[in-house]
């Protein structure tokens, strides 16, 4: 297959990275410092489940060196969406399929407009961040993601490319229900990055306090609320999801808890944010997200030398 990562960050960088191990063409976009080392040194990943090194590796800062491609890893940052989804128009003919890759739970509705109906919802369970340029550290050993598109339509080229990706180890499922994914993957990721951001601390000493987990869990639960609200059938998935995160490695915290620590921006606005706006338009009530979506308003934008990054 020919692959387009957009861009090569944590999330772009393993799978694309896995992709390439497996001998596919694979074109990282990636700029500044991150970029010069990945065409320096080539990209490496740092795993539990084995590491790797793509060099040399394809990458670029500029899309229209690419042309059209198989598949488009698209993961970017949220605040990105259309600016990244304008760029990646070179990649696409109606063979195309673009994964969004993305937080959150309406990227596919804002880059359709963009891309057109190639787009599909791609949830991914990952634990990764950027841990030097060129390097990419990956946390834990779960790595996967669903894919499919919002309108449950089945789709032979879809299939035929995640068959190649799991023939590269790559651990990928399609499906004609991916808006239920889409969003436990959301109530889980707003627990998660909730609580690991509101309180400063990995996902252990959350889960051990009784004060901390029950705001993780809260968090959940509510937004799962809003879901439910929403129309969409999850009612019960997060005590499963609660389930799942008390197995978690003391050690984990979501990327939003990453990105504070380094002083970039947050996407704060498209999780939290998203479900305090939801819960209002809908009648659910939401205090927790609430509650964390004001402690970490302040600083969502990053500090100003990175606010723009």
């Amino acid at each position: 297959m020919r692959v387009a990562v957009m861009a090569a960050g944590a999330l772009g960088g393993y799978f694309g990275g896995r992709l390439a191990e497996a001998g596919h063409e694979v074109h990282f976009i990636a700029r500044g410092a991150h970029g010069e080392a990945i065409a320096r040194n080539g990209l490496k990943v740092e795993s539990p489940v084995g590491d790797m090194l793509i060099k040399p590796a394809h990458v670029t800062d500029n899309p229209k060196k690419i042309g059209v491609v198989d598949v488009v890893l698209f993961a970017v940052k949220l605040w990105d969406t259309e600016k990244s989804g304008e760029l990646c128009r070179p990649f696409l003919d109606k063979n195309t399929r673009v994964l969004s890759m993305l937080n959150g739970i309406d990227s596919v509705d804002r880059l359709t407009p963009i891309l057109g109906d190639v787009v599909c919802a791609a949830p991914t369970r990952i634990s990764a961040v950027i841990s030097a340029p060129g390097v990419i550290a990956h946390n834990g050993t779960f790595a996967n993601f669903r894919c499919g598109f919002l309108d449950g339509r089945d789709d032979a080229r879809l299939k035929s490319l995640v068959d190649e990706m799991r023939s590269a180890k790559v651990e990928a499922t399609f499906s004609t229900n991916i808006r239920k994914s889409l969003w436990e993957k959301f109530v889980f990721l707003v627990g998660v990055s909730g609580a690991t951001a509101g309180t400063r601390s990995p996902m252990g000493p959350i889960l051990a306090d009784p004060d901390t987990r029950a705001l993780f869990e809260s968090l959940m639960r509510e937004t799962e609320a809003v879901a439910v609200k929403s129309g969409v059938e999850i009612a019960g998935e997060a005590e499963k999801l609660i389930q799942v995160a008390s197995g978690m490695g003391a050690h984990i915290k979501a990327s939003m808890l990453e990105d504070l620590e380094r002083g970039n921006r947050l996407e704060l606005d498209w999780l939290q944010g998203k479900v305090v706006e939801l819960g209002k338009k809908l009648g659910v009530p939401t205090p927790a997200n609430e509650y964390v979506y004001k402690t970490l308003k302040l600083l969502r934008n990053g500090k100003p030398n990175k606010a723009a990054s």
